[in-house]
């Protein structure tokens, strides 16, 4: 991703252009151009073959995600998913585990990553917490997409990252769940039904009305596009809805949580 990264950046200035105007050019963002550049964020496909054309590089970046080591391509599933959901017109989230990104604070991030095994180093760390923070920007645009989250208690009432994290944690979903364009339930843990017990989901609708869904899992994850998977993951969402409790009831829950810290 390294080596990719420094071939955009030296054809960018050989071609005479900044991060801004390739951008523009390409139809992405300079943060995004400037990942690729500094080899945190992995150069897709799609994007390669419109930066050769840019570029006139003759397909020499197309080239060299081609033979680019398999364990360099694994992140591409999760970055094609972060494109789209920067784009996205809605976004609707199921976790059981871990808070969705989009509704980490810094220092939950911090803990999450801090999580990990085998361990990052603090430089990789910083690195993920600040394209974590940076994709919660589509919350604060003018026209943010309409988000709907379920969660499971067992994520509200776990302490990850001490008690100090576990109450900014509570008091930032308190603050989310009176923001406008937002839905947040709790799937509480006392249901004798769940209809998502594969595990955790995202459902998201593009500009152009596609709907697609996306999995993470321990070693991997997947963008879906054929329509009957979707559809399926569909119907569990929306039997899910039924199955939580309801805004105002989340809002109870989130209250009641807070005074008793």
């Amino acid at each position: 991703m390294k080596l990719v990264g420094a071939l955009v950046a030296q054809f960018r200035r050989t071609a005479g252009l900044t991060q801004r105007q390739l951008a523009d050019r390409s139809n992405t963002q300079p943060e995004t151009i400037a990942s690729i550049e500094q080899g945190r964020r992995a150069l897709l496909p799609p994007l390669a073959c419109v930066l050769d054309d840019i570029l006139e590089t003759k397909g020499a970046l197309g080239t060299a995600l081609e033979y680019m080591p398999e364990v360099d391509l694994i992140p591409a599933w999760a970055e094609e998913y972060m494109d789209l959901e920067r784009m996205a017109l809605a976004l609707s989230f199921f976790a059981n585990q871990v808070l969705p990104g989009l509704l980490q604070t810094e220092s939950y991030a911090r803990a999450v990553f801090g999580s990990r095994v085998p361990a990052f180093s603090p430089e990789e760390i910083d690195a993920h917490i600040s394209n974590r923070l940076e994709r919660q920007e589509i919350m604060r645009r003018k026209l943010p997409p309409t988000t709907s989250f379920i969660i499971s208690e067992a994520i509200v009432r776990a302490p990850l990252g001490g008690a100090a994290v576990h109450e900014e944690t509570l008091r930032h979903l308190r603050a989310c769940a009176d923001l406008p364009g937002i839905t947040l339930q709790i799937m509480p843990l006392d249901r004798a039904t769940h209809a998502a017990l594969d595990g955790p989901f995202v459902l998201l609708e593009t500009p152009d009305y596609q709907h697609l869904a996306y999995t993470e899992t321990q070693r991997g994850s997947q963008l879906i596009s054929d329509p009957d998977e979707v559809s399926i993951l569909g119907q569990k969402y929306a039997m899910l809805r039924t199955q939580a409790l309801n805004t105002e009831e989340t809002k109870d829950l989130l209250d009641r949580l807070l005074g008793e810290l």
